[in-house]
């Protein structure tokens, strides 16, 4: 692979964005060029803030390693969540039983359930009880509402904790419609937070289908708390296109990739 200097900078940046670290002798083998061409590169890219230098390689940078409080998570990438809640809302079908989480995306997806009939929601999210109960109130949506119960984090305005997934284990569900922080091939679907993602990974297991729902921010971040693999997601609704070295191992996973238009 002859590149120039740029390019193998943006192939180096795509690499690292979506596989989380790299490596340096594979990125020898790959691009063709000495040891010394990729540690000038990388320091290169380091400087720029575009990476973080380790031994053997590099690794993503990772400003963030708190959670964003809801009330900033919900002014994030708005026409993107809309497009990937529209999307998700035509996957739902009259009577399901749906499990919706805390998620500012999932959220999205109520707003274009209200033609849908004898639908059930079960959800953790306190916006969208508020949101299921203004349509309820106003005639626009005839379903049934099921709140979980446990710890409030007011934070985050939802309920997680031991007594969440107690209570969560008296459900059955058509389909779980989650949100997650962080997605890689290797490292799978991951959370800030432990009892956001323990709740999270109950949901998986209580429902037939497994739908993710995430902006393209997300896609190649890695956060402390893993919630399951991507061989365990059924559909993936996004804003971007499938990453191309995805699309292989999606397959043999039998994971659809949506891209939400």
């Amino acid at each position: 692979m002859s590149l120039s200097a740029l390019e193998r900078k943006e192939f180096i940046v795509k690499k690292i964005h979506l596989e989380g670290k790299i490596r340096s002798d594979e990125l020898v083998d790959e691009l063709q060029v000495s040891f010394e061409t990729i540690r000038r590169t990388l320091e290169e890219l380091e400087k720029e803030n575009k990476l973080k230098r380790v031994y053997g390689g590099a690794v993503k940078l990772t400003l963030d390693r708190m959670e964003p409080v809801y009330r900033q998570r919900e002014h994030l990438y708005v026409t993107e969540k809309e497009k990937i809640g529209r999307a998700g809302a035509g996957l739902v079908q009259d009577n399901d039983v749906i499990l919706i989480d805390d998620g500012t995306t999932p959220l999205q997806m109520i707003h274009y359930l209200t033609n849908t009939k004898g639908l059930t929601v079960i959800t953790n999210s306190f916006p969208a009880v508020h949101c299921l109960q203004d349509y309820k109130n106003r005639g626009m949506f005839d379903g049934d509402i099921v709140v979980i119960g446990g710890m409030v984090n007011s934070h985050q305005d939802r309920v997680s904790g031991v007594l969440a997934e107690r209570m969560l284990e008296g459900f059955h569900a058509n389909k779980a419609f989650i949100s997650i922080d962080g997605i890689q091939l290797k490292k799978g679907i991951t959370s800030y937070d432990a009892d956001r993602g323990s709740l999270v990974r109950k949901f998986i297991e209580h429902a037939e289908q497994t739908i993710v729902m995430t902006d393209h921010s997300k896609i190649g971040a890695v956060k402390m708390y893993k919630i399951a693999d991507v061989r365990e997601v059924d559909i993936i609704i996004s804003d971007v296109e499938v990453p191309e070295a995805w699309a292989d191992t999606l397959d043999r996973c039998d994971t659809t990739w949506m891209h939400a238009k």
